[in-house]
Protein backbone atom coordinates (compact mmCIF):
# COMPACT_ATOMS: atom_id res chain seq x y z
CA UNK A 1 0.00 0.00 0.00
CA UNK A 2 1.19 3.51 -0.81
CA UNK A 3 1.76 5.24 2.55
CA UNK A 4 0.82 8.57 0.98
CA UNK A 5 -2.66 7.19 0.34
CA UNK A 6 -3.93 5.83 3.68
CA UNK A 7 -7.48 6.05 2.40
CA UNK A 8 -6.76 3.33 -0.18
CA UNK A 9 -8.14 0.66 2.13
CA UNK A 10 -11.55 2.34 1.80
CA UNK A 11 -11.62 1.50 -1.93
CA UNK A 12 -14.40 -1.15 -1.66
CA UNK A 13 -16.76 1.59 -0.46
CA UNK A 14 -15.99 3.91 -3.36
CA UNK A 15 -18.50 4.39 -6.14
CA UNK A 16 -17.53 3.08 -9.55
CA UNK A 17 -16.66 6.54 -10.94
CA UNK A 18 -14.04 6.87 -8.20
CA UNK A 19 -13.00 3.23 -8.22
CA UNK A 20 -11.82 3.27 -11.84
CA UNK A 21 -9.52 6.18 -10.98
CA UNK A 22 -8.27 5.23 -7.53
CA UNK A 23 -9.02 1.54 -7.04
CA UNK A 24 -5.40 0.66 -7.75
CA UNK A 25 -4.03 3.02 -5.09
CA UNK A 26 -3.15 0.00 -2.93
CA UNK A 27 -0.63 -0.93 -5.63
CA UNK A 28 0.98 2.49 -5.96
CA UNK A 29 4.64 3.30 -5.37
CA UNK A 30 6.59 6.50 -5.83
CA UNK A 31 5.39 9.88 -7.01
CA UNK A 32 4.06 8.99 -10.47
CA UNK A 33 0.60 10.39 -11.17
CA UNK A 34 0.34 8.17 -14.25
CA UNK A 35 1.52 4.64 -13.41
CA UNK A 36 4.67 3.49 -15.23
CA UNK A 37 4.79 0.54 -17.61
CA UNK A 38 6.91 -2.20 -16.03
CA UNK A 39 8.29 -3.60 -19.26
CA UNK A 40 10.48 -6.28 -17.76
CA UNK A 41 10.13 -10.01 -18.24
CA UNK A 42 11.96 -10.77 -15.01
CA UNK A 43 12.61 -9.01 -11.69
CA UNK A 44 15.73 -8.89 -9.53
CA UNK A 45 16.03 -10.24 -5.97
CA UNK A 46 18.51 -8.65 -3.58
CA UNK A 47 19.17 -11.80 -1.54
CA UNK A 48 18.76 -15.55 -1.84
CA UNK A 49 16.01 -15.45 0.76
CA UNK A 50 14.13 -12.77 -1.13
CA UNK A 51 14.45 -14.78 -4.36
CA UNK A 52 13.01 -17.84 -2.60
CA UNK A 53 10.07 -15.78 -1.36
CA UNK A 54 9.43 -14.31 -4.81
CA UNK A 55 9.62 -17.74 -6.46
CA UNK A 56 7.14 -19.34 -4.06
CA UNK A 57 4.63 -16.49 -3.75
CA UNK A 58 1.22 -17.06 -5.29
CA UNK A 59 0.38 -14.35 -7.84
CA UNK A 60 3.42 -12.14 -7.19
CA UNK A 61 3.70 -8.62 -8.59
CA UNK A 62 7.42 -9.12 -9.24
CA UNK A 63 9.21 -12.35 -10.12
CA UNK A 64 8.50 -13.22 -13.75
CA UNK A 65 5.85 -11.50 -15.86
CA UNK A 66 4.10 -14.76 -16.72
CA UNK A 67 3.37 -14.99 -12.98
CA UNK A 68 2.52 -11.32 -12.47
CA UNK A 69 3.52 -7.74 -13.17
CA UNK A 70 3.06 -4.49 -11.23
CA UNK A 71 0.86 -2.82 -13.86
CA UNK A 72 -1.26 -5.98 -14.19
CA UNK A 73 -1.82 -5.88 -10.45
CA UNK A 74 -3.21 -2.36 -10.72
CA UNK A 75 -5.75 -3.44 -13.32
CA UNK A 76 -6.70 -6.51 -11.31
CA UNK A 77 -7.37 -4.39 -8.22
CA UNK A 78 -9.80 -2.19 -10.14
CA UNK A 79 -11.57 -5.09 -11.85
CA UNK A 80 -12.08 -6.96 -8.58
CA UNK A 81 -13.60 -3.81 -7.13
CA UNK A 82 -15.89 -3.29 -10.11
CA UNK A 83 -17.16 -6.89 -10.08
CA UNK A 84 -17.36 -7.10 -6.27
CA UNK A 85 -15.03 -10.09 -6.03
CA UNK A 86 -12.00 -10.75 -3.84
CA UNK A 87 -9.61 -11.23 -6.74
CA UNK A 88 -9.11 -10.73 -10.46
CA UNK A 89 -6.65 -12.19 -12.98
CA UNK A 90 -5.61 -10.90 -16.39
CA UNK A 91 -5.04 -12.99 -19.51
CA UNK A 92 -4.01 -12.29 -23.08
CA UNK A 93 -7.58 -12.42 -24.48
CA UNK A 94 -11.17 -13.11 -23.52
CA UNK A 95 -10.91 -16.66 -24.80
CA UNK A 96 -7.69 -16.98 -22.82
CA UNK A 97 -9.71 -16.13 -19.72
CA UNK A 98 -12.48 -18.61 -20.55
CA UNK A 99 -10.21 -21.49 -21.55
CA UNK A 100 -7.88 -21.01 -18.58
CA UNK A 101 -10.84 -21.00 -16.19
CA UNK A 102 -12.49 -24.06 -17.68
CA UNK A 103 -9.29 -26.10 -17.92
CA UNK A 104 -8.38 -25.20 -14.33
CA UNK A 105 -11.67 -26.48 -12.97
CA UNK A 106 -12.49 -29.54 -15.09
CA UNK A 107 -10.84 -32.90 -15.74
CA UNK A 108 -11.57 -35.99 -17.81
CA UNK A 109 -14.78 -37.66 -16.68
CA UNK A 110 -16.40 -34.44 -15.42
CA UNK A 111 -19.71 -33.20 -16.75
CA UNK A 112 -20.32 -29.54 -17.64
CA UNK A 113 -23.41 -27.70 -18.86
CA UNK A 114 -23.31 -24.72 -21.22
CA UNK A 115 -25.88 -22.59 -23.00
CA UNK A 116 -27.01 -23.56 -26.49
CA UNK A 117 -26.01 -20.07 -27.58
CA UNK A 118 -22.61 -18.63 -26.71
CA UNK A 119 -19.92 -16.57 -28.35
CA UNK A 120 -18.79 -18.71 -31.30
CA UNK A 121 -15.37 -19.65 -29.90
CA UNK A 122 -16.89 -20.49 -26.52
CA UNK A 123 -19.37 -22.78 -28.25
CA UNK A 124 -16.50 -24.54 -30.04
CA UNK A 125 -14.66 -25.01 -26.75
CA UNK A 126 -17.62 -26.89 -25.32
CA UNK A 127 -18.85 -28.72 -28.41
CA UNK A 128 -15.51 -29.68 -30.00
CA UNK A 129 -12.51 -29.21 -27.70
CA UNK A 130 -13.56 -30.44 -24.26
CA UNK A 131 -15.06 -33.73 -25.50
CA UNK A 132 -11.65 -34.58 -27.03
CA UNK A 133 -10.21 -34.59 -23.53
CA UNK A 134 -12.92 -36.67 -21.90
CA UNK A 135 -15.13 -33.90 -20.52
CA UNK A 136 -18.81 -34.59 -21.11
CA UNK A 137 -20.91 -31.59 -22.14
CA UNK A 138 -24.63 -30.90 -21.96
CA UNK A 139 -26.48 -27.89 -23.33
CA UNK A 140 -29.54 -25.92 -22.25
CA UNK A 141 -31.77 -23.13 -23.51
CA UNK A 142 -30.75 -20.06 -21.55
CA UNK A 143 -34.31 -18.73 -21.56
CA UNK A 144 -35.74 -21.92 -20.01
CA UNK A 145 -34.72 -22.90 -16.48
CA UNK A 146 -36.42 -26.27 -16.84
CA UNK A 147 -34.05 -26.93 -19.73
CA UNK A 148 -31.14 -26.25 -17.38
CA UNK A 149 -32.50 -28.56 -14.68
CA UNK A 150 -33.00 -31.31 -17.27
CA UNK A 151 -29.40 -30.96 -18.48
CA UNK A 152 -27.86 -31.41 -15.01
CA UNK A 153 -26.46 -34.73 -13.87
CA UNK A 154 -25.21 -35.99 -10.52
CA UNK A 155 -21.63 -35.48 -11.70
CA UNK A 156 -22.12 -31.97 -13.16
CA UNK A 157 -19.23 -29.82 -11.95
CA UNK A 158 -19.78 -26.50 -13.72
CA UNK A 159 -22.39 -24.38 -15.51
CA UNK A 160 -21.28 -21.79 -18.10
CA UNK A 161 -23.57 -18.87 -18.96
CA UNK A 162 -23.34 -15.70 -21.01
CA UNK A 163 -25.78 -12.78 -20.78
CA UNK A 164 -26.71 -10.92 -22.87
CA UNK A 165 -25.63 -13.52 -25.39
CA UNK A 166 -23.84 -12.81 -28.65
CA UNK A 167 -25.46 -11.98 -31.04
CA UNK A 168 -29.15 -12.53 -30.28
CA UNK A 169 -29.12 -10.60 -26.95
CA UNK A 170 -31.14 -13.21 -25.11
CA UNK A 171 -30.92 -12.94 -21.31
CA UNK A 172 -29.98 -15.57 -18.72
CA UNK A 173 -31.49 -15.33 -15.23
CA UNK A 174 -28.27 -15.21 -13.22
CA UNK A 175 -29.81 -15.42 -9.75
CA UNK A 176 -31.93 -18.39 -10.79
CA UNK A 177 -28.94 -20.23 -12.29
CA UNK A 178 -26.93 -19.62 -9.14
CA UNK A 179 -29.88 -20.78 -7.03
CA UNK A 180 -30.03 -24.04 -8.97
CA UNK A 181 -26.28 -24.63 -8.94
CA UNK A 182 -25.14 -23.71 -5.44
CA UNK A 183 -27.19 -26.25 -3.42
CA UNK A 184 -25.84 -28.95 -5.73
CA UNK A 185 -22.22 -27.87 -5.26
CA UNK A 186 -21.90 -26.84 -8.91
CA UNK A 187 -19.60 -23.95 -9.82
CA UNK A 188 -20.98 -21.22 -12.08
CA UNK A 189 -19.12 -19.09 -14.62
CA UNK A 190 -20.68 -16.07 -16.34
CA UNK A 191 -19.31 -14.25 -19.37
CA UNK A 192 -20.13 -10.61 -18.58
CA UNK A 193 -18.53 -9.12 -21.69
CA UNK A 194 -21.73 -7.88 -23.35
CA UNK A 195 -22.91 -6.10 -20.20
CA UNK A 196 -19.76 -4.77 -18.46
CA UNK A 197 -19.47 -4.61 -14.67
CA UNK A 198 -21.08 -1.17 -14.68
CA UNK A 199 -24.28 -2.57 -16.16
CA UNK A 200 -24.35 -5.98 -14.46
CA UNK A 201 -22.54 -7.72 -11.60
CA UNK A 202 -23.08 -11.49 -11.82
CA UNK A 203 -21.24 -12.14 -8.55
CA UNK A 204 -23.91 -10.12 -6.74
CA UNK A 205 -26.43 -12.57 -8.23
CA UNK A 206 -24.58 -15.55 -6.76
CA UNK A 207 -22.31 -16.46 -9.72
CA UNK A 208 -18.91 -17.80 -8.63
CA UNK A 209 -16.65 -16.66 -11.47
CA UNK A 210 -17.05 -13.75 -13.89
CA UNK A 211 -15.05 -13.60 -17.12
CA UNK A 212 -14.58 -10.80 -19.65
CA UNK A 213 -13.12 -10.08 -22.98
CA UNK A 214 -11.42 -6.93 -21.70
CA UNK A 215 -10.77 -6.11 -25.36
CA UNK A 216 -14.30 -4.70 -25.41
CA UNK A 217 -15.77 -2.18 -22.93
CA UNK A 218 -12.99 -2.39 -20.37
CA UNK A 219 -10.30 -1.32 -22.84
CA UNK A 220 -12.79 0.73 -24.80
CA UNK A 221 -10.63 1.96 -27.68
CA UNK A 222 -10.22 -1.04 -30.03
CA UNK A 223 -6.45 -1.00 -29.45
CA UNK A 224 -5.73 -4.00 -27.21
CA UNK A 225 -6.50 -7.67 -26.62
CA UNK A 226 -7.08 -8.80 -23.04
CA UNK A 227 -9.15 -11.07 -20.84
CA UNK A 228 -10.17 -10.96 -17.19
CA UNK A 229 -11.27 -13.48 -14.56
CA UNK A 230 -12.95 -12.20 -11.37
CA UNK A 231 -13.65 -14.53 -8.44
CA UNK A 232 -12.81 -15.40 -4.84
CA UNK A 233 -9.24 -15.80 -3.60
CA UNK A 234 -9.27 -19.61 -3.41
CA UNK A 235 -10.61 -20.02 -6.95
CA UNK A 236 -8.19 -17.36 -8.19
CA UNK A 237 -5.24 -19.35 -6.85
CA UNK A 238 -6.44 -22.51 -8.58
CA UNK A 239 -6.99 -20.68 -11.87
CA UNK A 240 -3.69 -18.80 -11.57
CA UNK A 241 -1.79 -22.10 -11.30
CA UNK A 242 -3.31 -23.16 -14.61
CA UNK A 243 -2.67 -19.70 -16.06
CA UNK A 244 1.05 -19.98 -15.26
CA UNK A 245 1.11 -23.36 -17.00
CA UNK A 246 -0.81 -22.29 -20.11
CA UNK A 247 0.96 -18.95 -20.41
CA UNK A 248 -1.93 -16.86 -21.80
CA UNK A 249 -0.24 -13.81 -20.31
CA UNK A 250 -1.15 -10.17 -20.93
CA UNK A 251 1.80 -7.98 -21.90
CA UNK A 252 2.65 -4.99 -19.67
CA UNK A 253 1.92 -2.60 -22.55
CA UNK A 254 -1.58 -3.99 -23.08
CA UNK A 255 -2.16 -4.01 -19.32
CA UNK A 256 -1.21 -0.33 -19.23
CA UNK A 257 -3.56 0.45 -22.14
CA UNK A 258 -6.29 -1.43 -20.32
CA UNK A 259 -5.62 0.59 -17.17
CA UNK A 260 -5.88 3.79 -19.18
CA UNK A 261 -9.14 2.61 -20.73
CA UNK A 262 -10.62 1.77 -17.34
CA UNK A 263 -10.09 5.36 -16.16
CA UNK A 264 -12.89 6.52 -18.50
CA UNK A 265 -15.12 3.44 -18.29
CA UNK A 266 -17.91 5.07 -16.30
CA UNK A 267 -18.01 8.11 -18.60
CA UNK A 268 -18.05 5.97 -21.74
CA UNK A 269 -20.71 3.59 -20.46
CA UNK A 270 -23.05 6.42 -19.52
CA UNK A 271 -22.95 7.76 -23.08
CA UNK A 272 -22.98 4.33 -24.71
CA UNK A 273 -26.03 3.18 -22.75
CA UNK A 274 -27.94 6.36 -23.59
CA UNK A 275 -26.99 6.31 -27.28
CA UNK A 276 -27.83 2.63 -27.75
CA UNK A 277 -31.26 2.91 -26.11
CA UNK A 278 -32.10 6.02 -28.14
CA UNK A 279 -31.02 4.36 -31.39
CA UNK A 280 -32.92 1.16 -30.60
CA UNK A 281 -36.11 3.13 -30.01
CA UNK A 282 -35.55 5.14 -33.18
CA UNK A 283 -34.94 2.02 -35.26
CA UNK A 284 -38.28 0.59 -34.11
CA UNK A 285 -39.98 3.54 -35.84
CA UNK A 286 -38.26 3.01 -39.20
CA UNK A 287 -40.32 1.32 -41.96
CA UNK A 288 -37.19 -0.38 -43.37
CA UNK A 289 -36.68 -2.39 -40.17
CA UNK A 290 -38.39 -5.72 -39.47
CA UNK A 291 -37.44 -6.08 -35.82
CA UNK A 292 -35.08 -4.61 -33.23
CA UNK A 293 -33.43 -6.69 -30.48
CA UNK A 294 -32.25 -4.72 -27.44
CA UNK A 295 -32.77 -5.67 -23.77
CA UNK A 296 -33.67 -2.07 -22.91
CA UNK A 297 -36.72 -2.10 -25.19
CA UNK A 298 -40.11 -3.06 -23.79
CA UNK A 299 -40.53 -5.18 -26.93
CA UNK A 300 -37.65 -7.46 -25.91
CA UNK A 301 -39.23 -10.73 -24.70
CA UNK A 302 -37.06 -10.70 -21.56
CA UNK A 303 -37.09 -6.98 -20.86
CA UNK A 304 -38.44 -7.43 -17.32
CA UNK A 305 -35.62 -9.84 -16.44
CA UNK A 306 -33.02 -7.58 -18.04
CA UNK A 307 -34.34 -4.58 -16.08
CA UNK A 308 -34.18 -6.59 -12.86
CA UNK A 309 -30.57 -7.72 -13.14
CA UNK A 310 -29.02 -4.93 -15.25
CA UNK A 311 -28.51 -1.24 -14.51
CA UNK A 312 -27.91 -0.36 -18.15
CA UNK A 313 -28.30 -2.36 -21.35
CA UNK A 314 -25.02 -1.88 -23.18
CA UNK A 315 -23.81 -0.96 -26.63
CA UNK A 316 -25.07 -3.82 -28.76
CA UNK A 317 -28.25 -3.31 -30.76
CA UNK A 318 -29.30 -6.03 -33.19
CA UNK A 319 -31.88 -5.54 -35.91
CA UNK A 320 -33.13 -7.11 -39.12
CA UNK A 321 -33.47 -5.24 -42.42
CA UNK A 322 -36.42 -5.68 -44.76
CA UNK A 323 -35.34 -7.04 -48.13
CA UNK A 324 -33.21 -9.95 -47.02
CA UNK A 325 -29.51 -10.75 -47.38
CA UNK A 326 -28.82 -8.51 -50.39
CA UNK A 327 -30.49 -5.44 -48.93
CA UNK A 328 -28.62 -5.95 -45.67
CA UNK A 329 -25.29 -6.09 -47.49
CA UNK A 330 -26.17 -2.87 -49.33
CA UNK A 331 -27.05 -1.23 -46.03
CA UNK A 332 -23.71 -1.93 -44.34
CA UNK A 333 -21.83 -1.00 -47.53
CA UNK A 334 -23.32 2.51 -47.56
CA UNK A 335 -22.73 3.36 -43.90
CA UNK A 336 -20.40 6.36 -43.54
CA UNK A 337 -20.02 6.94 -39.81
CA UNK A 338 -20.55 3.43 -38.46
CA UNK A 339 -17.56 1.25 -39.34
CA UNK A 340 -17.79 -2.31 -40.66
CA UNK A 341 -15.57 -4.13 -38.17
CA UNK A 342 -15.87 -6.86 -35.57
CA UNK A 343 -15.74 -6.33 -31.80
CA UNK A 344 -17.80 -4.05 -29.59
CA UNK A 345 -17.71 -1.72 -26.62
CA UNK A 346 -15.32 0.89 -27.99
CA UNK A 347 -15.70 4.60 -28.53
CA UNK A 348 -16.46 4.18 -32.27
CA UNK A 349 -19.71 2.72 -33.56
CA UNK A 350 -19.24 -0.59 -35.39
CA UNK A 351 -21.77 -2.51 -37.49
CA UNK A 352 -21.53 -5.96 -39.06
CA UNK A 353 -23.74 -8.14 -41.22
CA UNK A 354 -23.60 -11.20 -39.00
CA UNK A 355 -24.53 -13.75 -41.67
CA UNK A 356 -21.63 -12.52 -43.83
CA UNK A 357 -19.24 -12.57 -40.88
CA UNK A 358 -19.95 -16.14 -39.84
CA UNK A 359 -20.77 -17.75 -43.20
CA UNK A 360 -17.23 -19.13 -43.50
CA UNK A 361 -17.29 -20.90 -40.12
CA UNK A 362 -20.95 -21.80 -39.56
CA UNK A 363 -23.47 -23.73 -41.62
CA UNK A 364 -26.93 -22.31 -42.30
CA UNK A 365 -28.32 -24.68 -39.67
CA UNK A 366 -25.70 -23.54 -37.14
CA UNK A 367 -26.64 -19.92 -37.79
CA UNK A 368 -30.33 -20.68 -37.28
CA UNK A 369 -29.56 -22.31 -33.94
CA UNK A 370 -27.53 -19.24 -32.97
CA UNK A 371 -30.37 -16.91 -33.98
CA UNK A 372 -28.47 -15.41 -36.92
CA UNK A 373 -30.88 -14.54 -39.72
CA UNK A 374 -29.73 -13.57 -43.25
CA UNK A 375 -30.85 -9.95 -42.73
CA UNK A 376 -29.40 -9.56 -39.23
CA UNK A 377 -27.22 -6.59 -38.21
CA UNK A 378 -25.18 -6.40 -35.00
CA UNK A 379 -24.25 -2.86 -34.13
CA UNK A 380 -22.03 -1.73 -31.26
CA UNK A 381 -22.97 1.86 -30.50
CA UNK A 382 -20.18 4.27 -29.62
CA UNK A 383 -19.97 7.71 -28.06
CA UNK A 384 -20.66 9.85 -31.15
CA UNK A 385 -23.55 12.32 -31.08
CA UNK A 386 -26.71 10.28 -31.38
CA UNK A 387 -28.24 12.55 -34.03
CA UNK A 388 -25.22 12.01 -36.29
CA UNK A 389 -25.59 8.25 -35.86
CA UNK A 390 -29.29 8.44 -36.72
CA UNK A 391 -28.51 10.44 -39.86
CA UNK A 392 -25.94 7.88 -40.98
CA UNK A 393 -28.28 4.96 -40.42
CA UNK A 394 -31.14 6.80 -42.13
CA UNK A 395 -29.21 7.47 -45.35
CA UNK A 396 -28.02 3.85 -45.48
CA UNK A 397 -31.53 2.48 -44.87
CA UNK A 398 -32.98 4.71 -47.58
CA UNK A 399 -30.36 3.64 -50.11
CA UNK A 400 -30.80 -0.04 -49.30
CA UNK A 401 -34.58 0.27 -49.71
CA UNK A 402 -34.26 1.86 -53.18
CA UNK A 403 -32.57 -1.20 -54.65
CA UNK A 404 -34.54 -4.32 -55.64
CA UNK A 405 -34.38 -7.17 -53.09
Amino acid sequence: MNPSRPDALDAPAWREQTLVLHGDAVCGHGADVVPPIHYSATFRAETAQQFSEMATTVRPATFYTRHGNPVNKRVEAILAGLEGTESALLTGSGMGAICTTILALLKAGDHVVAQQRHYMSTSKLFSEVLPRYGVRVGFFDQTDLDSLRAALRPDTKLIMVETPVNPSLSITDLAAVAGIARPRGILTVADNTFASPLNQRPHDQGIDIVVHSATKYLGGHHDLMAGAICCGDALAETIWNMHVTLGAVLSPMDAWLLLRGLRTLSLRMERINANALALARWLETRPEIERVFYPGLESHPQHALAARQMRGFGAVVAYSIKGGYAATQRFVSTLRLATQAVSLGGVETLAVHTASMWASSMTEDDMKVAGIEPNFIRMSVGVEHVDDLKADLAQALEKAALEPA
